[in-house]
């Protein structure tokens, strides 16, 4: 079976990414999974160039293992950009306020900043953008978002990261209060995979690049 690893050892993201991918008939591993440790430094400056550091960085680690050296490698850069803060915290989400901090500590700080920040004001989205790197050397890249605002309360266990303070005014609840087929149907990270998986099964059935 064809495997694809996907850069990242963020154990929920894995969840939502195997529901996704789960048709493509490859076998999908974490980096973590893959025994990769490598930690590639994303120094870019947009999610796109971030995410291509991670896939290209990994697939050429994976390319010395014999068992990895045909694999495709899928990496993301995602992150909440806020209107109102200009686009903060953006590439920087997962370092904002330092990587230790927890997410409950973020988000609260967020709210913090909003404070008295109208509706209107407080429109949002999540972006992620998902690079691919193939046994050929060719690379792609797509982008995915989710629109909405920030909410005045954290809410929600479903999902995580910045889902509880992200809410979706046409659902009337938080990104974090979805069940999570309807968080993957509506999500940015599974608006990206679809259009990767798209991708992906075209080269597939072209038979180049695995």
């Amino acid at each position: 079976m064809e495997k694809l690893i996907f850069a990242t050892g963020n154990a929920h993201k894995m969840v939502e990414i195997r529901m996704i991918l789960s048709n493509l008939g490859m076998e999908i591993l974490s980096q973590k999974e893959a025994g990769i440790t490598a930690d590639i430094v994303e120094d870019g400056t947009t999610f796109e160039e971030n995410a291509m550091i991670k896939a290209t960085g990994i697939r050429e680690i994976a390319a010395k293992n014999q068992e990895y050296e045909n694999c495709i490698v899928l990496a993301d850069d995602s992150g909440l950009e806020i209107d109102y803060l200009n686009k903060e915290p953006g590439i920087y989400s997962a370092r904002y306020m330092g990587e230790d901090t927890s997410y409950d500590i973020k988000n609260r700080e967020l709210l913090r900043r909003l404070e008295g920040v109208p509706d209107k004001k407080r429109t949002a989205r999540f972006v992620c953008a998902i690079a691919a790197a193939f046994p050929n050397g060719e690379t792609k890249v797509v982008r995915g978002t989710m629109e909405g605002r920030i909410g005045y309360e954290i809410a929600g266990e479903n999902g995580f990261g910045y889902d509880p303070i992200f809410y979706l005014p046409e659902y009337g609840c938080a990104s974090a209060e979805l069940a999570p087929e309807k968080k993957n149907e509506l999500s940015h990270r599974g608006e990206g995979l679809r259009k990767m998986r798209r991708i992906i099964e075209e080269v597939q059935r072209e038979g180049k690049g695995v």
